[in-house]
């Protein structure tokens, strides 16, 4: 997936450059990789750039990094022109949908595609574009039960995949989730993963047309090791990479 990085500071060194920050995260990686029977290999990395400028997105680069993500159409407009590298970017905050189109033209994935309505929506854009466009999208899926965050729930992923069945010009790749916050255990976090991931086990055996479930997007700086020991192949790391900046 990604290429190695230099082998991580030893402990206590204060880490300030984004290629100690990969090395060190990556050596997590790989080891919650091996605890779940697994190769860090297995395992993409999303570098997400919310609050992020091109500079420091160039260092990412540098070190390896080549999938990112942005949670704002308007900032991914701002940013992405501006990084001349090939670059496979994801669309992992709310989308509004009226911000579709833009979205479309700016984001390899579309991770957080969190209501029918709004695939349907994606479906008419692309043929409105004129190509023989299929966007691949995820479900965001609501594991931390709260009320407050988007997503689908659980129960709702499949009554809205036979929904979606029509949809000709979008592909379904994955599953999204975000764990439990403000000050949730990690048995919380855990036992939330727990739960997408079963439902991705489900998922992925569908036989659909538009359905090809193979990615598993869930944990963040916080809570990434946790996420790849419950079976996580993608995590969306922000803070781990960049610090404050």
């Amino acid at each position: 997936m990604l290429e190695a990085p230099r082998a991580a500071l030893g402990t206590g060194v204060l880490l300030k450059t984004i290629r100690d920050r990969w090395s060190a995260a990556h050596e997590k990686i790989e080891a919650a990789a091996r605890r779940s029977g697994r190769s860090g290999k297995d395992i993409a990395v999303v570098a997400v750039t919310k609050g992020v400028g091109p500079k420091a997105i160039f260092e990412a680069v540098e070190a390896g990094l080549k999938i990112f993500g942005e949670n704002r159409v308007q900032d991914a407009m701002a940013k992405i022109p501006e990084v001349m590298a090939k670059l496979e970017w994801h669309m992992i905050g709310h989308l509004q949908s009226n911000k579709t189109k833009d979205a479309l033209e700016l984001f390899s994935v579309i991770q957080s595609v969190d209501s029918l309505r709004l695939a349907e929506r994606i479906q008419r854009e692309c043929e409105a574009a004129g190509v023989d466009r299929v966007a691949p999208i995820f479900l965001e899926i609501n594991i931390s039960g709260q009320g407050q965050k988007y997503g689908l729930k659980p129960e709702e992923v499949y009554g809205v995949l036979d929904e979606m069945g029509p949809l000709s010009r979008v592909k379904i790749t994955g599953l999204m989730g975000i764990a439990p916050n403000h000050g949730a255990s990690p048995e919380a976090k855990r036992q939330a993963f727990k739960k997408l991931r079963q439902l991705f086990s489900v998922c992925k055996s569908l036989k659909r047309e538009n359905v090809e479930i193979r990615h598993l997007s869930m944990g963040m700086t916080d809570d990434y090791e946790i996420a790849i020991e419950e079976g996580s192949n993608m995590i969306r790391l922000g803070r781990a990479l960049f610090g404050d900046e």
